[in-house]
Order: C-alpha cells, then structure tokens, then sequence
C-alpha cells in the first residue's frame, strides 16, 4: 500500500510504472468475435469513445507513465493493448489471436516491442495466446495466473513458464462471457484478489482459493461482473474500473483501496474495459 508520513499524509512516491494504451482513432464494433459484441454492429458513438479513452489516460497518468502506440487503419480492436503480450522484466511474450480479425495486430505490437528493448519470445502459430487478457502476475505470490479455455490455449502455459521461469497456475474459463481471465479476475497489490468465481470451473476455484486465503478474496457478483468490475487497473492501492456497486466499492475501500470509476461505456460493448485498454510494460512493478 502507499506508504504515509509521520504525521499521516500520503507520500508522493516516484512513478515507476509505464502502461502502454492506443488510441481509439479507428476503434468499431463491426464483426463478432465475443458475446458482448452480438448486436452491438454499428451502435458505437466514436467520439464519446475518444472522450472516455482520453479520460482514462488521463486519471492513470496521475499515477503512471503512458506510453502510446500508434493506431492501425481496419485494426479496430488495437485500441485493447492488454492483448499485445505478456512482460516480465524485459521479456515479453507476442499475442498469437484466435480470432483472424485481430491477427494483423500481431506486427505492429511485435515491432513495438523490439523498438523498445523487449526480448521477444514468438510463440508457434499454432499455438493461441492473448497476452495480459489471460496472463496475469499475482501481486504477492511467486506464480502467474494463466487462463485457457476460450482464447488462449493450454498449451501455451508451458512456454510461459519456461521463458518466464515462473510458476503458473493455470485456470480454466467456463462462461464465454468471460473470454479472458482479465474479465473476471484481477491480482491486486498486497495478494489481494478481485474475481467472479463462476466464470471458472470447478478445479479452477480450488487452486484459486488454496493460493488466495479468504480475507484477501474480494468477490464479484454478476451485476458488478456484467459491468466489467474485475476488468480493473491496480497501481499501488489505487483501482481504476468502469463502475462498481456501493456494497463493491466498500469492500475494496476496507481492504484499503481507493477506487476510480471511468465511464466506459462505449468500449463494452466491444467486450472490454479499462484493464483491456492498459498493458503494464513494467512487470513485475
């Protein structure tokens, strides 16, 4: 948590965190590739997107630095960089998208990467993998949290723990709602955990809990999860989410969190939120 003075007040610490977003220029719903985006085609209001986006940048640079990559013609879903790659220190793991819509993303965010120092682990092509959507690094525990089921396969966890030399614990999905481990579940700082334990199956819940003990476990019903609440970016003990019910927000203000709410409405309905629009660069923070 953020450390205090003598008298109480908050100490301004030096930002060492770096988050990579992009901007949503030529961010639309056009094609289907989740749940959240059937029926959403054409519904999409761009300069409120461009104002909520903005405004979310500008609420994290209070707290980290934001680099930006620049946005791709006919790449729509480039806005949602957790999905570039995962970083551990200077390593960096590309995304291999399932879905074909996204796949000339890869380049670009490869490219990225290499421009800015990263050893760049390219995974077999056979292989699905989405980045920080399905690999996430517990706050407090020696282990990743990697999730497989929907977008990212199985059989990239072993690659993972390999280049990272980390354990990971992998967690199964089960609701295609919660395509991405980062919709429904998210490490914060101190091993605390904000998740929605229905969206994993059973075996899952179980290395969840034997990891997380009770008191650290922060869980989400299905209205607070509908609203992306889990799809959150925690620094130190700052939350930023979309919105999060007043019985939600009084749990994490008691586990000593200060919670930021950021409309983003427009980017649900492409099946993200504010943890789909941020890549932490620096990792482990």
């Amino acid at each position: 948590m953020r450390p205090t003075g003598a008298q109480g007040e908050t100490v301004q610490m030096t930002r060492t965190e770096r988050i990579l977003m992009c901007p949503p220029d030529y961010f639309t719903v056009d094609y289907v590739i989740n749940p959240w985006m059937a029926g959403q085609e054409g519904s999409l209001d761009l300069d409120l997107a461009k104002r909520q986006w903005s405004e979310l940048r500008a609420t994290l640079a209070g707290y980290a630095d934001i680099a930006v990559i620049e946005p791709q013609p006919e790449l729509p879903d480039m806005v949602f960089t957790a999905n570039a790659g995962a970083v551990y220190g200077k390593k960096a793991i590309a995304s291999h998208f399932l879905p074909q819509e996204r796949r000339p993303e890869e380049r670009h965010f490869k490219a990225w990467f290499r421009e800015n120092g990263f050893e760049l682990l390219d995974l077999d092509d056979k292989i699905g993998f989405e980045g920080a959507g399905d690999c996430l690094l517990d706050r407090s525990g020696p282990w990743v949290w990697v999730g497989h089921g929907f977008r990212t396969e199985i059989e990239a966890h072993q690659e993972i723990a390999g280049y990272f030399d980390r354990e990971v614990v992998s967690i199964r999905l089960t609701d295609e709602r919660f395509y991405h481990i980062d919709t429904c579940f998210c490490p914060l700082t101190d091993g605390f955990l904000l998740y929605h334990p229905p969206a994993f199956d059973y075996e899952s819940r179980i290395a969840i809990e034997s990891r997380v003990p009770p008191h650290k476990r922060i869980v989400v019903d299905t209205r607070d999860a509908g609203r992306f609440a889990c799809n959150a970016v925690n620094i130190d003990d700052q939350v930023f989410l979309n919105s999060a019910s007043e019985p939600l927000k009084a749990r994490l203000m008691l586990a000593g969190f200060k919670v930021h709410e950021v409309n983003l409405s427009e980017f649900l309905k492409a099946g993200g939120s504010a943890k789909c629009l941020t890549l932490k660069v620096t990792e482990p923070a």
